[in-house]
């Protein structure tokens, strides 16, 4: 019985702390209209934009651009200070949301 309850409660925490790292699309989706659309659109870019489109990219692909934007490791002017302001959990929900829309 001892061991029963013991595997229960690790289970418990286990379920816990993943669904807490999980990333967000609901969060990605609001941080990425207020911070990326402008320039990268949602599903597109916009007509006259010289950006590349984020809609359907591999989320492992953008986690690790927006994370060496944000340490300046990957140099551009703006993307440095737009990802100098987001953090982790921001870019794993942006990614997230991202690799999951469908480029029209």
């Amino acid at each position: 019985m001892k061991e029963l309850l013991t595997s229960t409660v690790i289970l418990v925490i286990l379920t816990a702390a993943s669904t807490a790292q999980a990333a967000s699309i609901y969060a990605g989706k609001s941080t990425a209209a207020a911070v990326c659309s402008q320039c990268h659109g949602i599903r597109g870019t916009s007509a006259d934009a010289p950006f590349p489109p984020l809609a359907g990219r591999d989320e492992e692909y953008l986690e690790m651009a927006l994370k060496q934007y944000r340490d300046k490791t990957r140099v551009s002017d703006i993307m440095n200070n737009i990802a100098g302001s987001l953090t982790d959990r921001d870019i794993n929900n942006i990614a997230s949301y991202y690799s999951r829309l469908k480029i029209r």
